[in-house]
C-alpha cells in the first residue's frame, strides 16, 4: 500500500505540472491521473466577407435614400454572382445625426446612416468577383475577409482523438516506469477550442480598368488552416 500511495502522489505532482487549472478529484489508489492537448488542422469550408454601408448628406431622408441605392447595388452584385440576397447578413442598423462642434449650440449638420453587412461564401471562386464589383461599384468603403469552419463536429473529434492518444501515452510511460501495468479508463474530461485564424482587413476600392484586369488579390492564395484544439483530463486504473 505504501508503494501505491507514493506512485499516486508523484504522478498527481507531474500531471498539476502538465494541464495547469483541471478538474478537482479526490485522489484514489491505484490509478494515475493524466492531461494532455491535441489539434487538428483543417482547411477552412466557408468565407466570410464584411463590410459597411454608410452614407452622409444633409437630412436624414437623403441619407437613407443614398443608403437604400448602396443596399440594392449589394443585392444586384450578389445576384449577377447567383447567391441569394437573403444569404447576407445585416449586424446592425443605424441613424445618426452629425453635429457641428465648433458651434456652441452644436448645431446638427447632416446625418449619417450606417448598416454593416456580413456574407458567408462556400464556393471560394465568388469571393474575387464578389470582392472586385463591390469595390467598383462604390459599395462599403473597405472590405475584410476572413476564414472559418462551420462543420467542426470532425474535426473537433480528431483534436479529442489526437489529445487522448497523447494522454494514454503518458500514462503508460508513467506505469511501465513504475513498474506497474496500465489498466482501463476510470474518468474523463474534455475541453475544445477553435482557434480560427482571421487574416487582417482587407481594403478593396474601385481601381482602373486596367488593374481591373489582373487577378483578384485573393487568388492563387490558400486560405490559412483552421485550427481546433482538445484538452483531455483522464484517470487509468493502475494494475
Amino acid at each position: 500500500m505504501k508503494r501505491t500511495t507514493v506512485i499516486f502522489f508523484a504522478v498527481v505532482v507531474l500531471s498539476t505540472l502538465a494541464i495547469g487549472q483541471g478538474p478537482t478529484l479526490n485522489p484514489m489508489p491505484n490509478t494515475i491521473f493524466v492531461g494532455a492537448d491535441g489539434k487538428f488542422e483543417t482547411a477552412p469550408d466557408t468565407a466570410l466577407i464584411q463590410f459597411n454601408i454608410s452614407a452622409q448628406a444633409d437630412n436624414a431622408k437623403d441619407a437613407y435614400d443614398q443608403a437604400a441605392k448602396q443596399a440594392e447595388s449589394t443585392r444586384q452584385v450578389l445576384r449577377s454572382n447567383n447567391i441569394d440576397p437573403k444569404s447576407a447578413e445585416i449586424g446592425f442598423f443605424s441613424v445618426n445625426p452629425q453635429y457641428d462642434w465648433k458651434n456652441p449650440k452644436h448645431k446638427v449638420i447632416g446625418y449619417q446612416v450606417t448598416t454593416s453587412v456580413s456574407l458567408k461564401l462556400k464556393d471560394f471562386s465568388k469571393i474575387g468577383p464578389v470582392t472586385q464589383q463591390l469595390a467598383d461599384g462604390s459599395v462599403g468603403e473597405s472590405q475584410s475577409l476572413s476564414y472559418t469552419l462551420d462543420s467542426t463536429d470532425e474535426a473537433k473529434s480528431k483534436a479529442v482523438a489526437d489529445a487522448y492518444r497523447r494522454a494514454r501515452a503518458s500514462a503508460q510511460s508513467l506505469a511501465s516506469a513504475s513498474g506497474r501495468t496500465l489498466g482501463e479508463l476510470s474518468y474523463a474530461s474534455v475541453d475544445t477550442f477553435e482557434n480560427t485564424r482571421v487574416r487582417a482587413p482587407m481594403p478593396l476600392r474601385a481601381m482602373p480598368m486596367a488593374m481591373a484586369q489582373s487577378p483578384a488579390p485573393t487568388e492563387e492564395f490558400s486560405p490559412q488552416n483552421v485550427t481546433v484544439t482538445a484538452h483531455v483530463n483522464a484517470m487509468f486504473v493502475l494494475k
